[in-house]
């Protein structure tokens, strides 16, 4: 597989899920590099706004295994990750799999359950690793979790640790679509009730294990220059160094970024990374990851906005 390739697969990935999602364009494109990154995402949005029936489309079209959590305040660990059952006529002891042993994992509306139940995900999340009773799991490689969560209500959920918030590579913030998409939405989904299937909409599967696993491959060879690693390293110091926020981005943060521009460049068909891989990426990448000042909160001020300051200021390699 060579650069052109994964390029192509991105293509034909986005292709197939633009027959069944209006719009989203943004999600999907960080959906693509997290894939390819071996990141995970948070997807945060009011209800009704195609999260859910995104996950399935891409997980179909990118030939992922699906599985759907449903999280809600009695969720136990147990329930994720599986337990040993004691089987009575073999007298033994036998391995029930939860469903996060899968490939695509949809957490859905994942701050609806206790910070005990949300941190069965941060081994899995890190190491793609899942221990029982004392026993090692391996997950898939292209194990990846798309996490959802709704910002309007505040009753009845409960804050994602950092530590997790930590473990995805983006948090994307859905808005409602324009006029024109909301019509072509209304146009193609209002002759039926219910949630669609991607299926039904000709979503098809345009790659596999193999394929996803090579392009990763190529990813991760991709060039990055030492003035880019030193402008990654700028901008995730300059997160800590400011007294808009009281706590910065983490070196994993860095890391992840660094990653991540490698998949953005690949999927635009270069196998360098550029300036502007690390800028697009900064605010989807770093929004979760830092705290607001308890002055900045005081005067209204937004994550988003300090971060498009910090990353003006902070001078990019030529």
């Amino acid at each position: 597989m060579t650069i052109d390739d994964v390029k192509a697969l991105g293509d034909s990935i986005r292709a197939e899920i633009a027959k069944g999602v209006v719009g989203q364009d943004e999600a999907v494109e960080l959906m693509l590099v997290a894939l390819f990154a071996s990141g995970h995402i948070l997807l945060e949005g009011p209800p009704g706004t195609a999260k859910t029936f995104l996950a399935q489309c891409f997980s179909r079209a990118a030939g992922l295994d699906y599985g759907r959590i449903q999280f809600t305040p009695d969720l136990l660990p147990g329930d994720i990750l599986g337990s040993n059952l004691f089987n009575f006529q073999t007298s033994q002891f036998t391995l029930t799999r939860g469903p996060i042993f899968t490939e695509l994992l949809l957490a859905d509306e994942i701050n609806r359950t206790p910070p005990k139940t949300q941190a069965a995900l941060l081994e899995a999340m890190q190491e793609r690793v899942v221990t029982i009773d004392g026993e090692d799991h391996r997950l898939s490689d292209r194990f990846m979790v798309v996490a959802t969560q709704n910002p309007i209500e505040n009753q009845g959920v409960y804050p994602l640790p950092e530590a997790q918030l930590d473990r995805f590579l983006f948090k994307y913030e859905f808005s409602y679509p324009s006029a024109e998409e909301e019509r072509r939405i209304v146009a193609a989904h209002g002759n039926r009730f219910g949630m669609p299937k991607p299926d039904e909409w000709g979503v098809a599967r345009v790659a596999d294990a193999v394929t996803i696993r090579a392009a990763a491959d190529i990813v991760a060879a991709n060039t990055l220059a030492d003035e880019v690693i030193d402008y990654v390293v700028r901008l995730i110091r300059a997160t800590r160094s400011t007294g808009d926020l009281q706590t910065g981005a983490s070196p994993r943060a860095a890391a992840m970024l660094a990653a991540a521009a490698r998949a953005r460049a690949a999927l635009d068909g270069r196998d360098y990374v550029l300036p502007d891989d690390v800028k697009a990426l900064a605010p989807a990448a770093l929004r979760h990851r830092v705290i607001l000042s308890p002055a900045a909160e005081i005067d209204g001020r937004k994550v988003d906005t300090i971060l498009a300051g910090l990353i003006e200021q902070t001078e990019a390699p030529r």
